[in-house]
């Protein structure tokens, strides 16, 4: 009788941790399933926002002319042209 009592008892703890690792895992799906398309939603609202002018500039563009003809001298001054 004792051991049809402890049968039943573990029969009973399985079934209940069983059922707590399946509702643990079930829940755990859906909030990263929630939590991924949060994530998308935002990535999508911050590609449709337009990006400043961040257009790389060459360094044609950055130096003007009398800068440019310094470093030109200082180059053939350290060359010993």
């Amino acid at each position: 009788m004792e051991q049809a009592e402890l049968l039943t008892q573990a029969l009973n703890l399985t079934m209940f941790g069983m059922g707590f690792v399946f509702l643990f895992l079930t829940l755990l799906v859906f909030v990263t399933k929630l939590m991924s398309s949060i994530i998308q939603k935002i990535l999508a609202r911050a590609a449709d926002r337009p990006e400043p002018n961040n257009t790389p500039t060459t360094l044609e563009q950055e130096i003007d002319e009398e800068t440019k003809f310094v470093i030109e001298q200082a180059i053939k001054m350290h060359r010993g042209a």
